[in-house]
């Protein structure tokens, strides 16, 4: 189906309530370097972790049903569907929600691995099967994008980066206006906050989630480095100039909160740097998964993220298995917002 009327429906902020948390179980041997078994340990404790805040489902290959529920344990249900790389937030839907309580979902024309490995057939499919599970109506866009290319504050803004939308040949057909249209009729926003490029480690095209996302209406958290001679000091540097001179969908400035990237650690095989950012965070209701990546600004980021979140829970898991993915946690979940009546204005 077409993407509804603007206005109609949204994209709730990842704050708001969730019905659910949708994880993928690893099942490509090439997009985890550091090998199958290490990812599901790490994707396990993840979805234990969140399965404290809210309900999880994990979903596998038929073939992997039984590893999936044995590491993950009871209380996570498990869904056996053909699945690719299973980075859920790059691969399946992005929900919807309208004022009446009703629910849909926006399936992506590109859903997609990291760190150079191959799309898989099944990641072209996964958003629409899972809304088809969910008995959801699914709509479609031209936009060749994913989850993790936007974030939305749930109050009339989306802000993605110029490197991920503009620079893909497949819509080189499409002007920026016209992408900003796409962009507003898919998340309900009114307002396009463009950032510029992503981080020195992103061969998954500049996504915005490793640079920056919004902590509530009007508020962003942003990937920041004070070495003039670090390689992501230009782009972190234009990316926060251009957040100071932004305005949310009402024409307010915005307030800008910094959090530090970690040291340069380069990948295992030696082929660049890891894909290491605080801003690739999950926000399961009353609590925050912060990645951990063994590094003196860890504890900088918790307190960051405590004083943001006061109300929440902030816990802080080993994400190197991920980073050497080119992943992170927010890549690999996937929030389910509760369908309920929303008090939702949007500024058209």
């Amino acid at each position: 189906m077409p993407i509804p009327s603007l206005g109609r429906w949204h994209m709730s902020a990842e704050w708001e309530r969730h019905s659910r948390c949708w994880v993928g179980w690893p099942s490509c041997a090439g997009a985890w370097p550091g090998g199958l078994e290490a990812a599901k340990a790490a994707l396990a404790e993840l979805a234990q972790t969140i399965a404290a805040f809210e309900p999880v489902t994990v979903v596998c290959t038929p073939d992997d049903a039984v590893d999936a529920s044995l590491a993950c344990g009871a209380g996570i249900q498990v869904l056996p569907l053909d699945i690719g790389h299973g980075w859920l937030r790059r691969t399946g839907p992005s929900f919807l929600i309208n004022e009446t309580g009703g629910i849909a979902g926006v399936s992506w024309l590109a859903g997609g691995g990291g760190n150079g490995a191959e799309a898989h057939d099944a990641d072209a499919t996964i958003g629409r099967r899972i809304l088809d599970h969910l008995t959801l109506p699914c709509y479609r866009t031209p936009l060749f994008l994913n989850g993790s290319a936007l974030s939305v504050d749930g109050a009339g803004a989306v802000m993605v980066t110029e490197q991920c939308l503009l620079n893909d040949p497949r819509t080189a057909g499409l002007s920026r206006a016209e992408i900003e249209q796409h962009l507003k009729c898919c998340t309900g926003a009114s307002t396009v906050i463009w950032l510029g490029t992503g981080c020195e480690w992103a061969d998954n095209g500049g996504l915005v989630e490793d640079v920056a996302c919004f902590a509530a209406p009007g508020v962003v958290l942003a990937l920041t480095t004070d070495d003039p001679l670090d390689e992501n000091f230009p782009a972190l540097q234009d990316n926060l100039d251009r957040l100071k001179k932004a305005r949310d969908a009402h024409g307010r400035p915005l307030e800008v909160v910094t959090v530090h990237q970690p040291a340069r650690r380069p990948r295992d095989n030696g082929s660049g740097r890891l894909s290491m950012s605080y801003t690739n965070l999950y926000l399961p209701n009353d609590a925050v998964i912060l990645p951990g990546f063994g590094d003196a600004a860890d504890q900088e980021a918790r307190r960051t993220l405590r004083k943001l979140f006061p109300q929440r829970e902030v816990i802080q898991l080993p994400a190197h298995d991920f980073a050497a993915a080119g992943a992170g946690i927010h890549s690999l979940t996937l929030h389910q917002p509760v369908a309920f009546a929303l008090p939702y204005d949007p500024v058209i």
